[in-house]
């Protein structure tokens, strides 16, 4: 934009100096040429005086005194035929000055002729003829148009350098609005924005400071609301754990409080990930071979249970990625929990993790129907489901710099692809 107004302002100079100096240049072009001329008729007009009465001889002597005088050639045609001064050959212009009796000038390539009719000599009329070249019509023109020029270029160059100033008040507010509004975007809520610059850019900016503001109450909104439904959790929790450790077979309360515990762990991630929104912090990162190791470790004792045979496969850690743990394993939890929900007892799963640069890919297979890959979106789901689960995977792959892929591995088997940064 800075670049634009000032162009802006340099083509305007420019149109206003062209049509103001190069009518002025043709002017001083003009003036130069009539002074030319004006400077001839006036070295000849002593010698048009007196070649009214003067002889011959001393015509000639005038006529060549003139000459020498004014650096340009005089010659004096009498009526006789009798050529005076710097010999040349009638001209026209002479033929016409002495039939006529007038005076004139004839412009040719080279330069301007001068002839004056002298009216009274007894022998008839005579013609005065001077030149004037091209190089005395036009001199000093080129010094003035070099003038000129470093005149309009001076001045050009200023309007530039103050079209850049004014071009640059304009543009600070405008880089400081977007500053402030890529920190915003950075979680950095705190950013504030200076009113400065016109009325219309102090508005914008006071209205992204009220923006700023309202995002932070609701995120303490947010914040209170997730903190509340952890004290309404914990006692539907310790009931539960209550009961698993009331059951008699250890096995069963094993089993039933580690659920229990994993329950716990993900209300406990979801609201330190809550009461984390909207502050700025720094990236996460965690292994990926030990979180998926765990997870699976995890849906493992559930899938004995279902008759399920699974396969892990991992490559050799630790396999660094940009997504917090707890977040990786929601997404896991998410993901085979749709493996379970979304094909029948028995039916077997392999989990692989592959290294990739840079980060890693998790790839989920199972041999049932699965989901198709159209219920990927959030809020989709065929099976009755709120279809949250894969929108949780997806957000934490793209948070990593991924994505997430479904695709077929045979006609009744799907793969889900957890790619990660």
């Amino acid at each position: 934009m800075r670049r634009r107004l000032t162009l802006l302002v340099g083509a305007t100079m420019c149109l206003v100096l062209a049509a103001f100096l190069v009518p002025l240049a043709l002017l001083l072009r003009s003036v130069a040429a009539d002074r030319a001329a004006v400077a001839a008729v006036t070295n000849v007009q002593g010698l048009v005086a007196a070649a009214g009465t003067a002889p011959p001889d001393e015509l000639g002597l005038a006529a060549g005194q003139v000459a020498a005088t004014s650096k340009r050639p005089v010659t004096v045609f009498l009526a006789d035929g009798t050529v005076l001064g710097t010999p040349v050959e009638r001209t026209v212009a002479v033929e016409l000055a002495a039939r006529r009796g007038s005076s004139l000038t004839v412009g040719t390539g080279a330069g301007r002729e001068i002839v004056v009719a002298i009216l009274g000599r007894p022998d008839g009329t005579a013609v005065v003829r001077t030149y004037v070249t091209s190089a005395e019509l036009t001199r000093g023109v080129t010094r003035s148009w070099l003038v000129l020029a470093a005149l309009g270029l001076a001045l050009l160059l200023l309007g530039l350098l103050v079209a850049d100033r004014l071009a640059r008040t304009l543009v600070r507010p405008i880089t400081d609005l977007s500053a402030v509004s890529h920190r915003l975007a950075r979680a950095e809520l705190t950013a504030r924005a200076t009113p400065a610059g016109p009325p219309e850019l102090r508005e914008v900016a006071g209205a992204l400071n009220h923006l700023a503001g309202r995002i932070q109450d609701l995120l303490r909104e947010e914040r209170e609301h997730v903190a509340d439904l952890s004290h309404r959790l914990r006692t539907p929790l310790t009931s539960l754990r209550l009961e698993a450790e009331a059951l008699a077979e250890p096995g069963e309360a094993a089993r039933i409080g580690a659920g229990v515990d994993s329950l716990e762990r993900a209300v406990t991630g979801l609201i330190v990930q809550a009461r984390r929104r909207g502050e700025a912090t720094g990236p996460a990162e965690c292994d990926a071979a030990s979180v998926v190791r765990e997870r699976v470790e995890f849906w493992t004792v559930l899938a004995e249970d279902t008759g399920r045979t699974v396969v892990l496969d991992l490559a050799p850690g630790p396999l660094p990625v940009r997504v917090a743990a707890d977040e990786l394993a929601a997404a896991l939890d998410a993901l085979l929990g749709n493996v379970f929900a979304h094909t029948p007892d028995g039916t077997p799963f392999t989990v692989t993790l592959t290294p990739r640069h840079p980060g890693a890919a998790v790839t989920i297979a199972d041999e049932g129907d699965g989901i198709p890959a159209a219920y990927v979106e959030r809020g989709t789901s065929g099976g009755g489901s709120t279809g949250l689960g894969l929108d949780i995977a997806r957000r934490a792959a793209r948070a990593s710099g991924g994505e997430l892929t479904l695709t077929r591995t045979s006609p009744t088997g799907t793969a889900v692809t957890l790619r990660l940064g």
